[in-house]
C-alpha cells in the first residue's frame, strides 16, 4: 500500500501530528508507522556546514595567506550526535512506497532550513510528491488543515534560498573575519585581557550587538551629568492652589539669554532666584484653558521580540528563557506559532477570532479572566475587528501575532507557575483588544505675568477601557531599577504605569484647573526654583535590547537609506535570543541575573576596539540591517539568490 511520510523537527510534535491524524501508528526505531503513514523526525539540525579543513586539511592551520575562504561548491555533512536518526529518515525519504513526502519543520526560515539540508543530504525517492505543511498552532483542526492545505515544496522554493543564504554569509564572516582579527590581533588581545591565548569571535549579528552595547556603556560612562535650575510658580490661594512650571518665550525678557541652560531652565541658581524677584508682586492672568478628551487604545497584540521585553521586566527572565517557554506553551496547544515578527492578526484568522475566544471562556479556569469575559459578554463588546488596526494583511510575513488557541487547557495545570504567568500575560494582551478605548478628561492652562509663560495640566481617567485588563498590579519599587531606553515601541504597562502615577497628582489639579477661565486675572501664592539635572542613557537589558535589535533599522544616520531598509533589524525573531546566549558564553558581555541589565566586560570592550580599528563596518546596524532587508527580498522573490550572493563575495575582496 502506498505510503505518505512526515517528518516533523521533533519527536513531541511528531506525536501531535500522529494525534491530530488518529491514527493507529506502530512505535518502531525513530519513527511511527500506520497503514497509511509514517511519521518520522528530525532533532533540530541534523546537517551542519563542514569547517574548512573538510575542504583541505592545509585549511586547519590559521594563516593570512589562506584567506579569504570562499568555497565555489559547499560542503555539508552529518552532525555526528544525531547520525542514528539521520540514518533512519533517510532509509525513509528512499522508500519506494513512500508516494508523498511532507516536510512539516518549524514554519520559519530556520525551519525550513532545517528540513531542506536533510533533503539535499538524502536525496529522497524521486518518483515521490513533495509537500510544505504551515501552520500557526499546533491545535488538531490547524494540524489538520496543514495536511490538507499542503502545497508543492517548491513553492517555498525561494524561503529555502534565503535560507541558504543566511548561512552562507555567516559562515564567511566568522570563519574569515575570526580567523583574520586572530592572527593580526589575538596576541594583542591577549596581553591586554590578561588571557593566556585569545581566539577573537565575530559574526554579522553578534558584534554588531556588542557594538550597541558597548557604545551605550561608554555613552554613560562618559556622560557628565549637568544641573540646572527651573522656575515654579504657586498659584490660586491658600485653600486651593496649583503648580505651573515656567518656559521661555519669544516674548520673554531672557529669550535667548546665555544664562539659561535650555528653554526651562537656568544654568545658575542665582540666575534662577533674580528672575523671580524681578516676578513678584506683577499681575498674573489666565491666559489659555484648554480642555479636551483623550482617547488611548489597547496595544497591538505580541510578536516575540515584544513579548520578551515583557517577561524580562515582569519575571526578569532572560529572552531564551521567554522562548522555551513560549515554544512550550505552543507545543501544548496554547498559544500560536511563537518566532513571529508580526503584531497583528489576519483578515482570515480576525474573522473566526471567536473560536479563540469561546475556548478561552469555556476552558481556561481562572477567575480573573472569566471575569474579563463575562464583562465582554455583558457589555456586548464586539469582535469584530476586521477594520481595526490589530488587523493588516500587509504586514504579517509567515506568521501573525502570539495569541492563546483557546485550546490545550487540558495540559495547563500540569505547567510550572512562570509557564502559567506567561500564558495569562498573552491572554489578557489579547482579550485588550475588544474592550473599548481609556478615556481621559485632559485640561492645559497658561498663565502669562508681563508675557513670562507658566504652564500646567491635569489628566484624569474617566473611563478605564481596555485599562480595566492591562492596568499595573503590584507596581515595583523602582529604586535602583534601571529603566528601558530602546530602539523600540514602549509597552503598555509602562505608559500605563505612568498615566496612572500622573493621574493621582492630576486629579488633585484638574478640579481646581476646571474652575479657571480665560482672561481671569489669579494670584500668585509664591515662586520657587526646582532643581533638575540631565541624565544619561540607560543600559540595556535583556529584554529591551532584542526590542533595539528588532527595530535596529530606526538607528540609521542616512535619512535614505533607513528609509530603504525600513522595517529591517538584526538578526530575526529566531535568532536574538540566541545571540545575547552566545555573546555572554564566550565573556563580551554580562546580564545581572537579579535586574537582567546588560554590562560589557573589559574582555568585550577590547574585541570592539579591535573590531572598531580594523573592519568598522561589523559594528554597524546599516551592513547588518540591510543584509536582512536583502534576504527577506529573496524569501519573497524580489531579488535573485544569485545577485545577494555577488554582493556577499564582494565584501571579501579586501587587502589582507
Amino acid at each position: 500500500m502506498p505510503k505518505k511520510l512526515l517528518i516533523t523537527e521533533k519527536p513531541s510534535v511528531a506525536m501531535e501530528f500522529a494525534k491530530a491524524l488518529k491514527i493507529n501508528a506502530v512505535r518502531k526505531n525513530g519513527y511511527l508507522e500506520s497503514e497509511e503513514w509514517i511519521i518520522t523526525w528530525c532533532v533540530g539540525h541534523l546537517v551542519t556546514m563542514s569547517y574548512p579543513e573538510k575542504y583541505d586539511e592545509k585549511l586547519s592551520k590559521w594563516r593570512l595567506e589562506t584567506l579569504p575562504f570562499i568555497p565555489d561548491e559547499w560542503k555539508y555533512e552529518i552532525i555526528p550526535a544525531v547520525q542514528n536518526q539521520f540514518n533512519i529518515v533517510q532509509e525513509l525519504l528512499k522508500r519506494e512506497d513512500v508516494e508523498e513526502i511532507y516536510n512539516a519543520g518549524d514554519s520559519g526560515r530556520e525551519g525550513e532550513y532545517i528540513q531542506r539540508l536533510v533533503f539535499m543530504m538524502a536525496k529522497p525517492n524521486p518518483n515521490a510528491k513533495m509537500k510544505r505543511v504551515w501552520i500557526d498552532s499546533q491545535t488538531e483542526e490547524e494540524i489538520i488543515r496543514g495536511i490538507k492545505e499542503a502545497r508543492d515544496l517548491s513553492e517555498y522554493d525561494s524561503l529555502s534560498d534565503s535560507a541558504y543564504l543566511r548561512a552562507k554569509e555567516d559562515y564567511l564572516i566568522g570563519i574569515n573575519f575570526s580567523r583574520l582579527l586572530s592572527i593580526i590581533y589575538g596576541r594583542r588581545v591577549a596581553k591586554e585581557a590578561n588571557l593566556e591565548r585569545a581566539s577573537i569571535s565575530v559574526g554579522r549579528v553578534m558584534t554588531c550587538v556588542l557594538g550597541m552595547i558597548v557604545e551605550r556603556e561608554r555613552e554613560i560612562r562618559n556622560f557628565l551629568k549637568t544641573k540646572y535650575y527651573k522656575v515654579v510658580g504657586e498659584f490660586g490661594g491658600e485653600q486651593s492652589s496649583f503648580k505651573a512650571e515656567w518656559k521661555v518665550t519669544e516674548n520673554s525678557k531672557v529669550y535667548n539669554s546665555p544664562k539659561l541652560y535650555n528653554e526651562t531652565g537656568f544654568k545658575k541658581e542665582e540666575d534662577a532666584k533674580d528672575f523671580i524677584t524681578s516676578l513678584i508682586g506683577k499681575e498674573a492672568k489666565v491666559t489659555e484653558v484648554k480642555k479636551s478628551k483623550q482617547k488611548e487604545n489597547a496595544p497591538l497584540l505580541f510578536n516575540l521580540a515584544e513579548i520578551q521585553n515583557e517577561c524580562t521586566k515582569r519575571f526578569k527572565i532572560k529572552p531564551d528563557e521567554t522562548l522555551e517557554i513560549i515554544q512550550n506553551l505552543y507545543e501544548k496547544k496554547l498559544v500560536t506559532y511563537p518566532r513571529t515578527d508580526a503584531r497583528v492578526l489576519s483578515t482570515a484568522v480576525a474573522k473566526e477570532i471567536s473560536k479563540n475566544l469561546n475556548g478561552i471562556a469555556k476552558g481556561f479556569k481562572d477567575e480573573e479572566i472569566q471575569g474579563y469575559i463575562k464583562k465582554m459578554v455583558d457589555e456586548k463588546y464586539s469582535t469584530n475587528l476586521v477594520k481595526t488596526k490589530y488587523v493588516n494583511d500587509s504586514k504579517i510575513t509567515d506568521h501573525y501575532a502570539i495569541t492563546p488557541t483557546g485550546q490545550g487547557y487540558e495540559n495547563y495545570d500540569k505547567l510550572p507557575e512562570l509557564q502559567k504567568q506567561v500564558y495569562k500575560v498573552i491572554v489578557k494582551r489579547f482579550l485588550a483588544i475588544f474592550y473599548p478605548s481609556a478615556e481621559f478628561n485632559k485640561i492645559a492652562v497658561t498663565i502669562n505675568i508681563e508675557n513670562e509663560v507658566f504652564n500646567t495640566s491635569g489628566k484624569v481617567c474617566i473611563k478605564q477601557g481596555y485599562l480595566e485588563i492591562l492596568k499595573p498590579k503590584n507596581v515595583e519599587d523602582k529604586k535602583g531599577k534601571e529603566e528601558d531606553n530602546t530602539a523600540g515601541e514602549g509597552l503598555v504597562s509602562d505608559k500605563s504605569e505612568a498615566d496612572l502615577k500622573s493621574n493621582q497628582e492630576s486629579e488633585n489639579n484638574i478640579d481646581i484647573l476646571n474652575t479657571l477661565k480665560k482672561g481671569q486675572n489669579i494670584e500668585v501664592v509664591n515662586f520657587e526654583t526646582k532643581d533638575s539635572e540631565t541624565s544619561p542613557p540607560t543600559r540595556y537589558n535583556s529584554g529591551s535590547i532584542i526590542l533595539a535589535m528588532e527595530n535596529a533599522g530606526k538607528l540609521i544616520e542616512d535619512e535614505e537609506l533607513r528609509e530603504q531598509i525600513k522595517g529591517a533589524g538584526i538578526g530575526t525573531s529566531a535568532t536574538r535570543a540566541e545571540i545575547m546566549k552566545k555573546l555572554e558564553k564566550i565573556k563580551y558581555i554580562e546580564i545581572n541575573s537579579k535586574t537582567q541589565i546588560i554590562t560589557p566586560t573589559n574582555y568585550g570592550e577590547i574585541i570592539y576596539d579591535v573590531v572598531a580599528n580594523s573592519m568598522k563596518d561589523l559594528l554597524n546596524p546599516k551592513l547588518t540591517a540591510s543584509w536582512e532587508k536583502g534576504l527577506d527580498m529573496v524569501a519573497k522573490k524580489e531579488i535573485e539568490p544569485g545577485v545577494f550572493m555577488r554582493k556577499i563575495r564582494k565584501l571579501y575582496k579586501i587587502e589582507i
